[in-house]
């Protein structure tokens, strides 16, 4: 052949093989990626894990002027695609001079299937804390049964990893972060508090940590006295038939991470309530038995979750996270119970 011709026919294929690479490149760039999506299923900003219309709990505050909200905060994108957002709740008042305000996660309940940050009672549960002193961020994460465990756990992860890195924006201490939860949201709160090990002031672990209603032992044995319907809400999480030989159980269960060096934390439950009293009683039991500071307040009745969260309880959630993430002094709750100095006891007010 030519040697011309055979130039001219390696520049060709050298053409070609230049344009297959840019087409693949844009393919890739333009319809073989994730597209990026809302949470699937969506959450519900009109019903949360009350399932009373009753004035109880969160719904006995009444909001204040002082604070405002910044909404659809993008903190992250999952594997998946789905769109990660939170909420900003922040006193409208400047901090003192030289001040840092101490941040807290908001873990809105609903089974891990349901529930939305925006939702009027975890609106409300956002706005609190910060009329409290503190920056809220009421955290949305994927739900059941579109992401099974452990696609929640991950994204509130990733949100407290998230306020961590962008603290200074906010105005708060970067390593004093706590984490509130109430329900599935408090299994996700416990279970961010005990995961890890080491110093509280880096990554994603948080400094405090205070839940409501919690399932916080979800493997077989912990929940022996639950109802069949609380083992199949668990199951759908899961993606088990059978807690029984579900080792995503254990991974799912606060009370398998217990160690000496996790935060404090405080623990809210009713007698004759949903999730079964034992789960706090025995998650307060491990935590004893490692040393961590605790306090478990069991009050009367059914009331489940942010359903307990009447003016006495919200005084001493704050109370307890005032006192375990110190900054700006506290509010005064003339009648509150007093919290106790090491935050160790049960109580029943």
């Amino acid at each position: 052949m030519n040697p011309f011709r055979r130039a001219n026919r390696r520049r060709a294929l050298a053409a070609l093989a230049a344009a297959a690479v840019a087409v693949t490149a844009a393919a890739v760039l333009s319809g073989f990626h994730t597209t990026l999506h809302e949470i699937t299923p969506p959450g519900s900003k009109q019903t949360s894990e009350l399932t009373t219309a009753q004035v109880v709990g969160i719904r006995t505050w009444t909001p204040t002027a002082d604070v405002s909200v910044t909404s659809d905060v993008t903190y992250g994108t999952a594997d998946d695609g789905a769109r990660l957002d939170l909420d900003v709740c922040s006193p409208k008042a400047a901090a003192a001079p030289g001040e840092l305000r101490r941040g807290i996660l908001s873990i809105h309940g609903g089974s891990w299937a349901r529930g939305d940050k925006a939702n009027t009672d975890w609106r409300d549960v956002c706005e609190w804390l910060a009329s409290e002193g503190f920056v809220a961020f009421s955290v949305n994460y994927r739900l059941a049964p579109a992401a099974l465990f452990p696609a929640g756990i991950d994204d509130v992860t990733a949100a407290a990893e998230w306020v961590r890195e962008h603290a200074a924006d906010y105005g708060i201490d970067p390593g004093l972060i706590g984490a509130f939860g109430g329900s599935a949201g408090g299994n996700l709160a416990a279970l961010l508090g005990m995961r890890g090990s080491g110093a509280l002031d880096t990554g994603s672990r948080v400094a405090a940590v205070a839940e409501l209603s919690g399932p916080v032992d979800i493997t077989a044995d912990g929940l022996a006295s639950a109802s069949p319907l609380v083992h199949q809400i668990v199951q759908n999480y899961l993606g088990c038939t059978d807690l029984a030989s579900c080792p995503q159980a254990t991974q799912a269960s606060a009370t398998t991470f217990v160690d000496p060096s996790d935060p404090p934390v405080f623990i809210g439950h009713s007698e004759s309530e949903f999730i079964p009293l034992n789960e706090s009683q025995e998650f307060a039991a491990k935590l004893e038995a490692a040393g961590v500071p605790h306090q478990l307040v069991v009050v009367p009745g059914i009331n489940h979750s942010i359903g307990t969260l009447d003016a006495s309880m919200r005084a001493q959630v704050a109370d307890f996270f005032h006192s375990a993430l110190g900054g700006p002094a506290a509010p005064a709750h003339p009648g509150a119970p007093a919290s106790p100095a090491d935050g160790s006891v049960s109580a029943a007010p």
